[in-house]
């Protein structure tokens, strides 16, 4: 990831929130035909090894398990973003010299992807991914709720994937490199959008 120094993010709380936030994230991995990615809801283990381990599951009929992986996996991450228009900048009423960009956050995790098919570490991973998504509803649904012999018939349809983290890079470029009046002025505009995402961009731009 190209990761200008203004931009790069080595905090790892900061890197920890950003994977713990997103709820949808990509699998890439490498092979002798070209890259293959998958959309997928991952979940870090931080207390797995020096930077975590990532966990999850793609479809049985999905391609990408089967295929031998070149070298480390990538699982890419994506924070809140929002589009910045140049009429925000202060500069743009002096010198007109301003070009429209793009504010986000994102961490890419690599390491080497496991693909397993054991029931049992199966159930655990959809079992944790389920509970991690329905915590926060007032009647969460457990995988425990539907019948055991048809979460089995459904295990028999995925293959779980396990990422041991070995590097971690992460990107939030948040208008840092422009002056106090011209990130006030982008605060300003995305706090006032209909867009829940570039609200939150609003709140982390720094003064």
């Amino acid at each position: 990831m190209y990761t200008p120094p203004a931009f790069r993010d080595d905090d790892k709380d900061s890197l920890m929130a950003t994977i713990r936030a997103a709820r949808l994230a990509n699998l890439v991995t490498a092979t002798a035909d070209g890259p293959l990615a998958t959309p997928l809801p991952l979940f870090l283990d931080e207390t797995e090894g020096e930077h975590g381990v990532i966990h999850g599951h793609l479809a049985r009929a999905n391609p990408q398990w089967r295929v031998p992986a070149v070298g480390n996996g990538l699982a890419i991450f994506m924070g809140p973003d929002a589009y910045v228009t140049p009429a925000w900048y202060a500069t743009k009423q002096e010198t007109g010299k301003v070009v429209p960009t793009w504010n986000y956050a994102a961490v890419h995790a690599y390491g080497p992807v496991e693909f397993f098919d054991d029931a049992d570490r199966l159930l655990e991973v959809v079992t944790r991914l389920t509970n991690l998504h329905e915590g926060a509803r007032a009647a969460p649904w457990a995988v425990s709720d539907a019948p055991p012999d048809f979460i089995q018939s459904q295990l028999r349809g995925i293959v779980g994937l396990r990422m041991p983290v070995v590097r971690l890079e992460g990107k939030r470029k948040m208008s840092q490199n422009r002056n106090a009046a011209d990130r006030a002025g982008v605060a300003t505009g995305l706090a006032t959008s209909e867009r829940p995402s570039d609200r939150e961009v609003s709140s982390l731009i720094p003064s």
